[in-house]
């Protein structure tokens, strides 16, 4: 019995060593920018997630604005989906998945500020949500 359970064990085991987390992502995205990972700064990360920005649809856009002032809460699409917190603390699913975490950057970014976010943006946003209690 042991022995058929030790290779599933191990694959598992295996993966999650896989898993990111985020202070991987902090660290990528500082090498990215070309700053050290100590140079982030969460209170622009949470300025950046605040701010509203004009939007060519007419409404002004932020990320808050979908995903809620708290991102240790859920959030709702502009169609009412629900979105699961942000903030690690609270969803310990949220910066695992490296694939994920671009894709939605990328999604999201494009969405409200109509461009792809740096390197320093992402950094700072996500030295903010793993800093929050």
């Amino acid at each position: 019995m042991i022995k058929r359970l030790a290779g599933p064990v191990l694959l598992l085991l295996s993966v999650s060593a896989l898993a990111d987390a985020p202070a991987d992502f902090t660290a990528r995205y500082a090498a990215q920018a070309g700053v050290a990972a100590s140079t982030l700064s969460p209170a622009r990360g949470e300025a950046f997630y605040r701010l509203e920005r004009a939007h060519p649809a007419g409404a002004k856009r932020s990320c808050a604005g979908c995903h809620s002032v708290d991102p240790r809460q859920a959030g709702r699409t502009r169609v009412g989906k629900r979105i699961e917190p942000l903030a690690p603390v609270v969803n310990g699913a949220r910066f695992t998945d490296a694939a994920k975490v671009e894709k939605w950057f990328r999604r999201n970014c494009m969405d409200v500020l109509q461009r792809e976010c740096s390197a320093q943006e992402k950094g700072d946003f996500v030295a903010w949500l793993s800093q929050l209690k």
